[in-house]
């Protein structure tokens, strides 16, 4: 009799669950039947899930709240396009007109699960580009003239999409005829050996994107389609599929896990090109640079053979926990393909990549009265933190204060007269870090507000008594300098503890939560996930199953209640720079949020640096009336704002290698200045171009604290 009950009961759930997942397949008419239309790459269920949940956060919970309308939809739909062609490269006019019917339908469409019709975009992008290579590979034996007078534009953005196949095709033909003249040019002579030579290097090299081509899966095409509805929304709120979310993760932490070796893809094959140093690969020693990785296995489980495999793919199987056990079929390098492949066992571990963690130098500069001054330089590629040790209760915990704070007590044991924060290129990282951060060079008290969605302000304060470092102090910032490192900047200027120098930074202003999606997937969903049968063979070992949103749910301000957003941190001393508010920086993202103010937190200034820095500014400028490094900086910037809005090449050998020549002899004696400069020897023909390591403005920076120096003991 139970057994009678129980078999009812579960053909009851049986047919409950079909018909759920009857209800969610035919709820709502596909705008485009991608089965009829006999594409490949089709969105799983999973995918229609995971963009419904998205399309609900950003219209409901995200700090902007967008409703997902036509005017949305259009700027999902351009930045679709922009994402996939922006050189207008690979698909016609006539592509574009059929995709309008699509327009002002894709937020509504996400709302709803519907990803056939960015999906039909994605297919018929992925045809052409195929079609492309193709005719390219096609084209490398065809005759080509290196007499006339024609010219290749490679970046065509701003201007029309291609009007036929005719037209497209000759894109192409110069594409290939600009390839090989250029590898004739770069290569010994133009024997006819040699060319033959040079083609095979373009039939390879086509051969070899071909192949990476038709490995593109529908991970792929979600993950560029849910970038362009993100993007639409705002900058820095993103979606990221699993693999992408756990390297997100792991670079947030300064840390991996796995067998401590960099790979890339070489003739289909995984091949190792790195051995992180302290890593698993390293400490076992049987691997080497070149050696290829031709199958995989957890443990004492199966070998999968991974020889054509897609990059992505091959590592989620040779990465995972710490701890875990992976075997790996190894065919050394050199060895030929015949040969039988060595098994290596490695028990993965946790790695730190040390490469972008807090470093410091001391550079020993002569001040203006004659004096010797050392400055200590900490150079901070980024704010990082492992959220996944802390979690953990880890007492060692990897992070970018606790590493500073150590420098610093070197720095200090070495007998530095001043600091100096090197924060250029540091894009941020996490809000924790930069408020603790700053706590190192400040007594207690505020250091950034936050605003979240509801409009309420929180004040986050240094909570520790005592600073790390009490002397002359300075933070470089440039263009690329953002969010964190904005918080950072900004509260020392704020709080007069030190002198920024550099250029303004990039102006985000926003603070995003990076949240795991399964928390908003309902158990329902999830067996509608399962029913469909479908696996994802690309999710890596630990990695979030349905992958991570950041999302942006506030904006931060100054203790004076000024927003960076758009306008960023001023710095005290500016440096001029090549890079515009114009084309660069947050003030150049259409869907950012704009600038505004608060009110003021209360603080106490360490000190009114506005008197020291008026004097500062006045030594420089006079310092680099007279300074070559100075003129060349200059020099630099007017280079890179002559670059033509639409740059073409002749593909008349003889003008190309004439204009190459006139470039070369420009470039050389441009070196030779600097080297003279440097009091190094100059660059003579025949001998490889000398690495030039003098960094202009990290020199100036460090002179102008030797000034901040002499002025505060004054």
């Amino acid at each position: 009799m139970n057994n009678i009950k129980e078999t009812i009961y579960m053909l009851r759930n049986l047919i409950l669950g079909l018909s759920l997942i009857s209800v969610v397949a035919c709820g709502a008419k596909p705008r485009v039947d991608l089965a009829e239309e006999n594409l490949q790459l089709r969105p799983t269920t999973q995918h229609e899930v995971i963009a419904k949940e998205v399309a609900n956060l950003l219209e409901n919970f995200s700090y902007k709240r967008v409703p997902m309308n036509d005017s949305i939809s259009n700027i999902v739909f351009n930045n679709l396009l922009e994402g996939l062609d922006q050189g207008k490269n690979y698909l016609l006019k006539s592509d574009v007109e059929d995709f309008q019917q699509f327009k002002n339908n894709f937020s509504q469409d996400f709302k709803a699960g519907d990803l056939s019709g960015a999906f039909y975009i994605f297919n018929k992008y992925s045809d052409r580009y195929l079609q492309c290579l193709n005719y390219a590979l096609e084209q490398v034996d065809a005759k080509h003239d290196f007499t006339t007078e024609e010219t290749y534009t490679s970046f065509r953005e701003k201007l029309d999409w291609f009007t036929s196949d005719a037209e497209l095709k000759d894109q192409w033909r110069k594409r290939v005829k600009y390839d090989l003249l250029n590898l004739k040019l770069t290569g010994a002579d133009s024997a006819k050996m040699d060319l033959e030579k040079h083609k095979e290097t373009l039939r390879n090299r086509y051969k070899n994107l071909i192949s990476q081509a038709t490995k593109t899966n529908a991970n792929d095409a979600f993950q560029v389609i849910m970038t362009s509805f993100t993007d639409a929304v705002d900058p820095h709120t993103t979606y990221y599929n699993p693999s992408f979310a756990q390297a997100f993760n792991e670079s947030m932490s300064n840390t991996l896990e796995g067998i401590g070796a960099q790979l890339q893809m070489e003739n289909e094959m995984v091949t190792i090109k790195q051995i992180i140093a302290g890593g698993p690969a390293f400490k076992d020693k049987t691997l080497q640079i070149n050696d290829r990785i031709v199958a995989v296995a957890q443990g004492n489980g199966e070998f999968v053979d991974i020889i054509g495999w897609r990059l992505d793919a091959a590592v989620a199987k040779i990465k995972g926990k710490k701890g875990t056990v992976v075997r790996l079929k190894i065919l050394p390098a050199g060895a030929e393909l015949s040969t039988a492949p060595k098994i290596v066992t490695l028990t993965r571990e946790k790695i730190v990549l040390e490469e972008e963690s807090a470093k410091r130098e001391i550079k020993v500069i002569k001040g203006e009265d004659g004096k010797n001054y050392k400055v200590g330089i900490i150079n901070l590629p980024k704010f990082y933190i492992d959220f996944d040790a802390v979690r953990r209760g880890d007492q060692n915990y990897k992070s970018t204060t606790r590493d500073v704070r150590l420098l610093l007590d070197s720095l200090k044991k070495d007998g530095v007269d001043a600091v100096l924060m090197d924060l250029r290129n540091n894009g941020g990282g996490s809000l924790q870090e930069a408020i603790e951060l700053t706590g190192l060079f400040i007594d207690k008290g505020p250091v950034v507000q936050v605003r979240d969605t509801r409009n309420r302000v929180q004040v986050d304060s240094d909570q520790d008594s005592g600073v790390a470092w009490d002397g002359p102090f300075g933070v470089m910032i440039n263009r690329f300098s953002a969010s964190a490192s904005e918080i950072f900047a900004g509260a020392i200027q704020d709080y007069g503890r030190g002198v920024v120098l550099g250029s303004t930074s990039y102006g985000k202003g926003t603070v995003q939560n990076a949240v795991d999606m399964s928390r908003f997937i309902s158990a329902t969903n999830k067996l509608l996930i399962k029913a469909s049968g479908e696996k994802d063979t690309d999710t890596p070992n630990g990695a979030p199953e349905f992958g991570q949103i950041n999302i942006t749910m506030g904006k931060f301000y100054r203790v004076t209640g000024s927003s960076t957003q758009h306008k960023g941190v001023i710095p005290d001393l500016s440096f001029p720079t090549q890079y515009s508010a114009e084309k660069f920086g947050e003030s150049s993202e259409p869907s950012a949020l704009p600038w505004d103010q608060i009110k003021p937190s209360t603080f106490v200034k360490v000190s009114d640096l506005k008197g020291i820095t008026s004097e500062l500014n006045k030594i420089h400028e006079a310092r680099m009336t007279k300074s070559p490094a100075y003129t060349f900086l200059l020099e630099d910037i007017e280079e890179f704002n002559k670059v033509d809005s639409i740059p073409s090449v002749s593909l008349n050998e003889v003008k190309l290698k004439a204009e190459r020549e006139k470039n070369r002899i420009k470039n050389r004696d441009r070196v030779n200045k600097q080297l003279s400069f440097l009091g190094l020897p100059a660059w003579k023909e025949g001998q490889p171009q000398p690495k030039l390591e003098y960094d202009f403005v990290l020199e100036e920076s460090a002179n102008v604290l030797t000034d901040y120096i002499r002025l505060h003991k004054k």
